[in-house]
């Protein structure tokens, strides 16, 4: 009985990650049971018996995938007072996360909006986007236009489009970057960027 649990377990693991591998590769909408049966190594109906719909299977690799992947620690970031300094360490964690996970979150936004069950899953990862803009907002002393503007930058610069347009279509490294979005954030706010990514601004013009 352990050795047909453990054979079980082996199985539903190598079912997951094939999924996994083909939504990163192909995006969820492109993705049949065939293919992950044939991937891992089973029959559709093996794929079903341990999976028996697509919130069952999505809910699986959602969870084996954030558990390899996990985002990082907005908390340590709303401990640093100077808001500029905070924005700057903010983006250089989450473009370095994007620069790691960028296969995965490309396919998975492509096909958000014709897979429901990804828009469901994805929201987890918007709601996480907008609690690090709030963190970011937070302590600059903005009212109206200029908070609404800026909260638009901070926006803007922590999406990933943003991140993969600058960096794969306009060929800046994440360095120059978040240089770039943090002069973005800084002007609307009617600041000054961080030293550190002062520094590295002369590039980026």
């Amino acid at each position: 009985m352990r050795r047909r649990a453990e054979l079980e377990e082996q199985t539903r693991r190598r079912i997951t990650e094939s999924t996994i591998a083909l939504h990163e590769e192909l995006g969820p909408a492109r993705t049949s049971i065939s293919a992950i049966a044939e991937r891992a190594g089973v029959r559709r109906s093996t794929v079903y018996r341990h999976f028996p719909d697509d919130d069952a299977l999505f809910a699986a690799c959602s969870s084996h995938w954030r558990t390899a992947n996990p985002p990082p620690d907005l908390v340590p970031w709303a401990q640093i007072e100077d808001p500029a300094a905070r924005t700057e360490t903010a983006l250089r964690e989450l473009y370095a996360f994007y620069g790691r996970t960028q296969g995965m979150y490309a396919s998975l936004l492509r096909d958000e909006p014709v897979v429901p069950i990804v828009e469901q899953l994805l929201r987890d990862f918007h709601g996480y986007l907008h609690t690090i803009q709030d963190a970011l907002i937070a302590g600059r002393g903005l009212r109206g236009r200029a908070a609404r503007r800026t909260r638009a930058a901070i926006g803007h610069a922590l999406a990933f489009p943003t991140w993969h347009s600058l960096t794969h279509e306009h060929g800046l490294t994440d360095n120059d970057a978040v240089a770039l979005m943090c002069m973005l954030v800084e002007s609307a706010a009617g600041t000054r960027p961080g030293p550190a990514a002062s520094h590295s601004l002369h590039r980026v013009r």
